[in-house]
């Protein structure tokens, strides 16, 4: 664990903390931000004691992979990681900023998460179970998990700086924000064909995602993160169609340990087996060379 970094926190002329949220630490630039992307581990919306080592270079590299990929179908906040070049006084923390880090444009964040789903699995299969329906709509009977939709869904939730993000139905997204909801449903939706059309090609399966979304001069950008395993559900294409639906590789793998140990979900978190730690970190880092390659 010695090359995990849970936490930073820069002692460095021009730069202020901006906020910690619970994976990221954000510094404030000036003109931009730096989001530094540390180890930690976030569950259920509560941040697990045991950091997955790398975790932050492996998210930092897939979205600046994406960022690029995708730029064309939607802006985003993404500037550049030549941290040390524009900001030579980063060189005194060079070892915590260096593969984890990202120079992003300023923007006044949407309080949404925007999630498109594909499959049918996480919470939509659990109400499914349930009450036979998908987001309210009632759903055709004996649906397997991770069942193919016709065409992706949308479905937002609420994002709590605090406690637990809920589902909404788009019709209350409508009420709360107007017509931005229907930017946000029309970029998560072709952000996501492209990503997934992409991923199919070597040999991943995204069933779903999340987006969050900023505003900076009346423009609606991408910000955050994007198609990262800590925001997406990525299945190997040939553990699917080998029927093998529960074989994720991200972070489901520590939510499944953690629902197995009866965890109420609520802080304190449990400890962290190392057994899980390591198999979650290999998860990330095949998923990270299947996509960018390296």
């Amino acid at each position: 664990m010695n090359n995990a970094v849970l936490k930073t926190q820069f002692n460095l002329e021009g730069v202020s903390l901006f906020r910690r949220g619970k994976v990221r630490d954000v510094y404030d630039l000036g003109e931009f931000l730096l989001i530094v992307s540390t180890d930690r581990l976030s569950a259920f919306d509560v941040i697990m004691n045991e950091p997955i080592p790398d975790k932050g270079k492996m998210l930092t590299s897939l979205s600046k992979f994406w960022f690029n990929h995708l730029g064309s179908v939607a802006p985003n906040h993404y500037v550049g990681t030549d941290i040390i070049e524009r900001y030579p006084v980063f060189r005194q923390v060079s070892s915590l900023v260096d593969g984890r880090s990202m120079i992003v444009k300023k923007a006044k964040v949407i309080p949404f998460e925007c999630i498109v789903r594909g499959y049918l699995m996480g919470s939509a299969y659990r109400e499914y179970l349930k009450s036979g329906t998908i987001f309210g709509d009632k759903a055709p009977e004996n649906l397997k998990k991770g069942y193919k939709f016709d065409e992706p869904i949308f479905t937002p939730s609420t994002k709590a700086e605090e406690g637990h993000d809920e589902n909404i139905s788009f019709e209350l997204m409508k009420s709360s924000i107007g017509s931005l909801a229907e930017t946000l449903k029309s970029y998560s939706l072709k952000l996501f064909e492209e990503a997934t059309n992409y991923a199919i090609t070597k040999g991943i399966v995204i069933a779903d995602t999340k987006f969050e979304f900023g505003i900076i001069d009346d423009e609606i950008i991408v910000i955050d993160e994007i198609f990262t395993p800590d925001s997406s559900r990525f299945i190997l294409k040939e553990d699917y169609d080998n029927g093998f639906v529960d074989k994720s590789m991200d972070k489901e793998f520590v939510r499944n340990y953690l629902s197995s140990i009866k965890w109420n979900k609520e802080p304190p978190a449990p400890t962290i087996p190392e057994e899980i730690i390591n198999k979650t970190q290999s998860r990330y880092r095949e998923i990270t060379k299947m996509i960018i390659g390296n």
